[in-house]
């Protein structure tokens, strides 16, 4: 193989179309490798992770300043009053208070990362929302974190006390965790694993097949050629000529 032909080896150009070929051979592996990837991603988040469940109470923020009326800015601030209140029912005296009135074992801070608080925009409401390996603890502790904070706060604020609008539900299926996308993830991963394998695979492989890959790839022209069921007779022949045999 001469200089010329080996720098054209090396800069040859692989073609999309070449790519595509080499993941449709082998589009069955593909396919097994990603069932069995979602398979797997499917038993671990049924059987390794805990389920949680997720419960929320709301509350409704007014600052009346006039009995019996409410006015613009009683609206208008107690739209101020709910930032107030969402910081403050993360804070150590509303939550310290729930954990010792649930009796729980859970630290100020293990207990915070089961609390989100949420203000939809534009309201007044308050989601207290919990988060819990158990439904019915789930329910207990936004119940009790709302009533501790109606009361907690106004005395700290000094202002009129929150309605409670919804108390905790009990939830019936976990939020987590998501069983069916944690499955159609590993699907994914395992079909892009997959066809990034066939692709290395294909890229790798340099042996030449065809008389087309000769001339694509060395640059010589080929002038004739043998077919296999050919060479296979003639190797026959030989065999049975050296084992004494008659053809």
């Amino acid at each position: 193989m001469d200089h010329a032909a080996v720098n054209n080896y090396d800069e040859m150009e692989i073609s999309l179309s070449d790519l595509f070929y080499a993941i449709y051979k082998k589009i069955f592996f593909i396919f097994l490798t990603g069932l069995l990837f979602a398979s797997l991603a499917y038993l671990y988040s049924k059987n390794m992770i805990r389920p949680i469940y997720e419960s929320t109470a709301k509350l409704y923020i007014i600052n009346r300043q006039t009995d019996g009326v409410i006015t613009s800015a009683d609206l208008s601030s107690g739209s101020q009053l709910t930032k107030d209140y969402k910081e403050l029912i993360l804070s150590r005296i509303v939550t310290e208070q729930v954990i010792t009135d649930l009796n729980l074992n859970d630290t100020y801070e293990q207990f915070q990362k089961k609390i989100t608080v949420n203000t939809p925009a534009d309201t007044r409401i308050i989601e207290i929302i919990i988060r819990d390996v158990s439904p019915g603890t789930a329910k207990l502790i936004a119940d009790q974190i709302a009533e501790v904070s109606v009361n907690k706060i106004s005395d700290v604020m000094e202002t009129e006390k929150a309605n409670i609008i919804d108390y905790g539900n009990i939830p019936l299926n976990p939020v987590s965790p998501q069983i069916l996308y944690n499955t159609l993830i590993g699907f994914i991963l395992g079909f892009l694993i997959s066809c990034m394998l066939s692709i290395v695979i294909y890229l790798k492989d340099d042996s030449i097949k065809t008389e087309e890959d000769i001339e694509k790839y060395l640059s010589v022209s080929t002038l004739s050629c043998i077919p296999l069921t050919a060479v296979h007779q003639v190797k026959r022949k030989r065999n049975k000529k050296s084992q004494g045999g008659v053809p």
